[in-house]
């Protein structure tokens, strides 16, 4: 399925427009302010929205899905490799250990499984490089993707702080690929799965940053397959201890996708924010030059980084104090660095992230400044209450909206108030416009 916008930019969420209410909390919760509402549905900008999935959250109808990938298209391949982030362990039961989730995935359908953090011991090396040969300070962690996006349409004047390493999810599909056409497996006979926490990493697969193409063949939704998993284990179907495995990872690795799990694996001054608000507040003070000697910054879009991801059962707090206990236990040395370096070396580093800071207003940059100037002078007559009632999420939003032709001033119930106490607007006219936003609800 194409869930790419009109500007070619894929989502991983959609509105069932057959579902929505219009009740307009997705508006008010978005960090960028890709949201409207209009002839009573909920509508969104594909090239603003970055998938952190703040929408699907407070949706109260359940009108947003995640658009992820047929389970069923695993049986396409002879070889299929689930690469398992070591987060989906930690939802279970104590009773449910390592092996015998694997064993079930193996029951499943799956000929092999693999942590996606293999690759994390070789990646700290090479960040360790990058971020000492770095002429630009703080390097942005490139881990979160819904991060990488935010920096690309609220923070455009960071793109090249944002490290241009390939993530551990894009090692470990890298490594098993080489791996296998080094065996002499057919590349068409081999499905690279990865088993997701969040929509923002679907995206990242699907449409990545910086020119790389991953080799992944597709995406499935962690929520879906741990429901799979727990009724095969309570139907006793264990499967016959016949897949593939990789269990031995390490301290760091397991660590990963928790929140420090990256700085505390760098040298120099690191430092850790989770949660898309605390992010935003902390890239207006990089922006803004207010940090000083910080060498790398990890940022993570969810609470509790992976372990708040939307298709995570359990929940994120109890995940990630899991994580941590396999963590103490586990060994501190890979012995796979040396055989991972070897496949994955070449495709290390992905071409620099490009802003998309003008798309709203087009990419005629001298248009785009004429444009953003209009907004700043509308700002001035609107109300500047963000009260939401136009359909868009703020008086700028609602600027911005204006300025690009999508909306117009009296869509602002403050100056339909204005206009009719002047007389140049009618009660009828008002109304119109109310129910062109928000639909006529009221009919009998």
């Amino acid at each position: 399925m194409d869930n790419k916008g009109q500007n070619s930019y894929y989502r991983g969420l959609e509105i069932m427009a057959d579902v929505c209410i219009g009740c307009s909390h997705c508006m008010k919760v978005c960090p960028t302010e890709a949201l409207r509402v209009s002839g009573g549905k909920a509508t969104i900008h594909a090239e603003w929205c970055i998938d952190c999935g703040n929408c699907y959250r407070v949706c109260p109808t359940r009108a947003i899905r995640v658009v992820d990938d047929d389970f069923e298209q695993i049986y396409k391949y002879e070889h299929r490799i689930l690469l398992v982030p070591s987060l989906f362990y930690s939802q279970f039961e104590d009773k449910m250990d390592v092996s015998t989730i694997n064993n079930i995935i193996g029951e499943i359908g799956f000929t092999e499984v693999c942590p996606v953090e293999i690759g994390v011991d070789y990646l700290i090396e090479e960040m360790n490089k990058y971020i000492d040969e770095s002429p630009v300070k703080p390097v942005i962690s490139s881990y979160c993707p819904a991060i990488v996006r935010l920096i690309q349409v609220r923070f455009p004047s960071l793109v090249d702080n944002i490290m241009t390493l390939l993530p551990p999810l894009e090692i470990a599909a890298q490594y098993h690929k080489n791996r296998y056409v080094e065996d002499g497996v057919v590349a068409e006979n081999v499905g690279i799965f990865y088993l997701t926490p969040c929509v923002a990493k679907i995206v990242a697969v699907k449409d990545p940053v910086g020119g790389y193409k991953s080799p992944i063949t597709g995406v499935i939704n962690m929520d879906l397959m741990y429901s799979k998993v727990l009724l095969a284990y309570k139907q006793k179907r264990f499967g016959d201890g016949s897949i593939k495995t990789n269990e031995d990872i390490t301290s760091n690795a397991i660590r990963w996708a928790s929140t420090k799990g990256e700085a505390n694996a760098t040298k120099g001054v690191a430092l850790s924010i989770d949660g898309i608000s605390h992010a935003m507040e902390f890239l207006e003070k990089v922006e803004n030059g207010d940090i000083e000697g910080v060498d790398f910054i990890e940022l993570r879009g969810c609470d509790e980084s992976c372990a708040g991801g939307i298709l995570v059962r359990g929940n994120r707090f109890l995940v990630s104090d899991d994580l941590h206990k396999r963590a103490s236990v586990a060994p501190w040395i890979n012995p796979h660095v040396k055989e991972i370096r070897k496949y994955c070396a070449e495709y290390m580093k992905f071409d620099g992230v490009q802003p998309r800071a003008f798309m709203k207003y087009g990419s005629d940059i001298k248009i785009a400044i004429k444009k953003m100037e209009d907004v700043r002078n509308l700002k001035k007559i609107l109300p500047g209450i963000d009260c939401g009632a136009c359909g868009a999420p703020s008086c700028e939003a609602l600027a911005d909206d204006i300025v690009s032709g999508e909306r117009e001033l009296n869509n602002c119930v403050f100056m339909q108030v204005k206009n009719e106490k002047a007389g140049t607007l009618q009660a009828d006219e008002a109304i119109s416009i109310m129910e062109k936003i928000w639909g006529k609800k009221y009919d009998s």
